[in-house]
């Protein structure tokens, strides 16, 4: 038991590195309530979150449209087992099916990895009934993200992440982002499928480009592989758009969903069309708790404030006005060596691996930020940010980053 402290984040966390596993490398704070934009600690004290949970509270924390349909679902029933049907799951997939403008069926998962996982069983379910067993490699990217699962981190081209598990699951291989070339040379007639982030998130907030994505669609359908776009990160207004391949023009055959689908419950999915998942009949994939009741409703008021409040215009403004921000500052900071990103999706790139420690000062001044790797600070922050809150992040940055001058 957490006894009582002076500092009532110490004692948690003192008491959590006791009983829990040493998987993360935590910060010594302990968020006890949330509310939009905003955290308060243990104590009391009041932080500034440009994390957002890893990008999944774009509606905000513990947005009153989703507390009220959470709190109204578990009232009534939460998980009546997917042998049934039941009427949140149903609406849910409905309006994904609707406002992606491609998909036509649903498959709902706990999580973005689970989500990625059965992507990758459809397409080689698919290919295999469709052309032949021997359709099944699968081409990814280099310093892609999709997951820690073995079929997922399968597909996450990053060496650090893979070694220590291997071997990992066989049949895939890795292209460069933005390189169609790269892509082109590595299919061949057992490829099913290429499984690609519109942008990298862990790998770097790197923005696959416009004529690169185009020419992707038309590779894929040329060879017949089927193009599966994760948009764990990126969807549901993120960048700008309600999913980051309308920022293309470009429809995928999979897309790949979570994180703030759920607007901070478990929640994950895969939408296709009719003709792909067909192939997915009673008993070839399923999970227990993908698409419980209290998820689903939580999924859905997710959707209707988003609509509702026009999150994708203003995530689109507001991340052109963080950029513009982020660009001025470096034009006054050396260490400063990129800004990359769409919408509110940032990457800032430094000259020295110093990263870490400008999280942990900007965690002492009550300013949540991330890092990505030693060099690279990435902003996910909440989609119902302001403009001051934006200027309170620069100013901050303005001032430390003074301390760090390449």
């Amino acid at each position: 038991m957490v006894k009582d402290s002076k500092d009532n984040n110490l004692a948690v966390f003192e008491e959590g590195s006791k009983y829990l596993m040493a998987t993360y490398s935590r910060l010594p704070v302990v968020f006890t309530r949330a509310k939009m934009q905003y955290l308060w600690d243990a104590n009391g004290d009041k932080y500034l979150d440009f994390i957002a949970g890893y990008g999944c509270l774009n509606v905000g924390h513990s947005n009153r449209l989703v507390v009220n349909a959470i709190k109204k679902q578990v009232e009534n029933i939460i998980q009546p087992s997917n042998i049934y049907y039941n009427t949140r799951q149903v609406r849910l997939a409905e309006m994904l099916c609707n406002i992606t403008g491609f998909g036509s069926k649903v498959f709902f998962a706990n999580s973005g990895t689970e989500a990625v996982e059965g992507a990758v069983k459809l397409a080689r379910k698919y290919s295999k009934e469709k052309y032949g067993q021997n359709r099944f490699k699968i081409i990814s990217f280099n310093r892609s993200f999709h997951g820690r699962t073995m079929g997922a981190l399968s597909a996450t081209a990053q060496e650090e992440k893979q070694r220590i598990y291997q071997p990992l699951l066989g049949g895939f291989d890795y292209a460069n982002l933005n390189d169609i070339d790269s892509v082109a040379e590595k299919i061949d007639n057992d490829t099913c499928a290429v499984i690609i982030e519109p942008v990298q998130g862990e790998g770097g907030i790197n923005v696959s480009d416009n004529n690169f994505m185009k020419s992707l669609r038309e590779l894929c359908s040329k060879k017949r592989v089927l193009l599966i776009l994760d948009e764990v990160q990126t969807g549901f207004a993120r960048t700008g758009r309600m999913f980051a391949y309308e920022n293309y023009d470009i429809v995928p055959d999979i897309l790949v969903l979570a994180k703030s689908l759920g607007g901070g419950m478990p929640l994950g999915a895969i939408v296709t069309n009719d003709e792909i998942s067909s192939v997915f009949t009673p008993g070839s994939h399923g999970s227990t708790f993908g698409g419980n009741a209290a998820s689903c409703a939580a999924g859905i008021a997710v959707i209707e404030y988003i609509i509702k409040n026009r999150l994708a215009y203003r995530a689109f403004n507001l991340g052109k006005y963080f950029a513009g921000r982020l660009a001025k500052l470096k034009k006054e900071n050396t260490i400063i060596k990129d800004i990359r990103g769409l919408g509110l999706m940032i990457g800032l790139e430094l000259l020295k691996p110093v990263a870490g420690e400008i999280v942990e000062r900007a965690l002492k001044d009550k300013i949540v930020i991330n890092k990505i790797s030693p060099s690279t600070l990435r902003f996910l922050p909440t989609l119902v940010i302001s403009k001051k809150n934006i200027d309170t992040l620069i100013k901050w940055l303005s001032k430390n980053l003074k301390n760090f001058q390449a």
